[in-house]
């Protein structure tokens, strides 16, 4: 069990809400937490659930301008800014519902840095393609790079910050590109096929520390985790950082309609135990843990950030536990949508740690291309 845990939540969190035919529906968030209550995970004694507040102008100009707060602010369609578009539509009181999905992910940062709590989590969190003056993505405030931010103003040296959405974590990236206090390393589906069309292994940043791991379609449980192994342990080792924030985004799922890798909820598991052990190695626990993407609402995100809540409390549920009777009724209620049976997707997700190359094999070939363009940058042999 970890020592203590923090975990933020707020029922205005939904508030950040575009709208019935989005795909980024706050219902996501609301399943995940009654999933959550009803297996008992934030009842566990070490775990505080805490209210968080919304991040005022002084903590969000740590990334964003001003002039695209008051943008955010005046619920304005603005082309300048990115507002008003398919995919960041405006809705009323878009500015306090933002601020306090990035209150939430600060608040969770600082219980970390201040000793309070070992581990913390934001599922709400994860907005990490808002650039520093325009909405990009479904993310109107960046609260992974403002958590990020919030963190070396108050003394830590260095971040690591790894993102396992299934798309290129370019707002952090971007935010921090020449700052080599940061390292950001992304494991995403290759941009030549999904948005936002970035996050090539030669994109470096200044000194090797802007890391992507671009996937090629189809990657699987196996392929995805032997990805992992090759690249983000040995950096995050060698960086040696205060903190380690991370991204979790469940859209690499087989069933998520807006992407094209095929992991399954067994997968995203371990690769949430993966990162909740980096943490213990590196930098004595303390890791600030969010949401991310995630767009099949029912079959995926509830179970997947289910665990990831669980795995930060240091209580991991059985894969086989059954989904109890009570939240699939919520569920079907809530979506019409038939619930899940049990929190595995059945698989056992088995991989190779890396060693070497599989001449032939895509997924290694990617890892290759990554590691021969940043790993020299750290001391390490490619």
């Amino acid at each position: 069990m970890s020592d203590s845990v923090a975990v933020m939540w707020d029922e205005a969190l939904a508030g950040y809400d575009f709208g019935p035919s989005h795909p980024l529906a706050p219902v996501r968030v609301e399943l995940t937490m009654a999933l959550a209550r009803a297996l008992g995970v934030l009842d566990a004694p070490n775990v505080s659930e805490l209210k968080p507040a919304p991040a005022d102008d002084a903590l969000l100009r740590l990334v964003h301008t001003a002039d695209y707060i008051a943008a955010v602010r005046r619920n304005e369609a603005s082309s300048r800014h990115g507002l008003g578009t398919p995919d960041d539509p405006v809705f009323p009181h878009m500015h306090e519902a933002s601020a306090l999905v990035a209150g939430a992910t600060v608040a969770a940062a600082r219980e970390v840095w201040e000793g309070r709590a070992q581990h913390a989590v934001n599922v709400a969190g994860g907005l990490h393609h808002a650039m520093r003056d325009y909405a990009s993505g479904f993310c109107l405030y960046n609260d992974p790079a403002i958590a990020i931010a919030w963190l070396l103003a108050s003394g830590a040296r260095r971040v690591a910050y790894v993102d396992v959405d299934v798309h290129h974590g370019d707002g952090v990236e971007a935010a921090f590109a020449d700052d080599s206090r940061v390292m950001t390393i992304s494991l995403h589906e290759t941009g030549r096929f999904l948005f936002p069309g970035t996050g090539f292994p030669e994109d470096t940043g200044v000194a090797g520390t802007s890391v992507n791991v671009a996937l090629p379609i189809g990657t699987t449980d196996s392929g995805w985790l032997r990805a992992y192994s090759g690249v983000v342990p040995p950096l995050v080792h060698a960086f040696a950082p205060d903190v380690l924030v991370t991204q979790h985004g469940c859209d690499s799922h087989a069933l998520d309609p807006l992407a094209h890798l095929s992991l399954s909820v067994d997968g995203q598991r371990a690769s949430y135990s993966a990162l909740h052990v980096l943490a213990h190695e590196v930098c004595d626990g303390r890791w600030v843990a969010t949401g991310g993407g995630g767009y099949e609402l029912v079959q995926v995100v509830p179970r997947a950030w289910t665990h990831l809540l669980a795995i930060v409390a240091g209580a991991p549920i059985d894969p086989a536990a059954e989904v109890p009777a009570e939240w699939r009724e919520l569920a079907q209620l809530r979506t019409g949508e038939v619930p899940p049976l049990h929190m595995t997707d059945g698989r056992h997700p088995a991989h190779d740690p890396w060693d070497d190359e599989r001449p032939g094999d895509r997924v290694d070939e990617a890892v290759v291309r990554t590691r021969q363009a940043v790993f020299p940058f750290h001391g390490l042999d490619a």
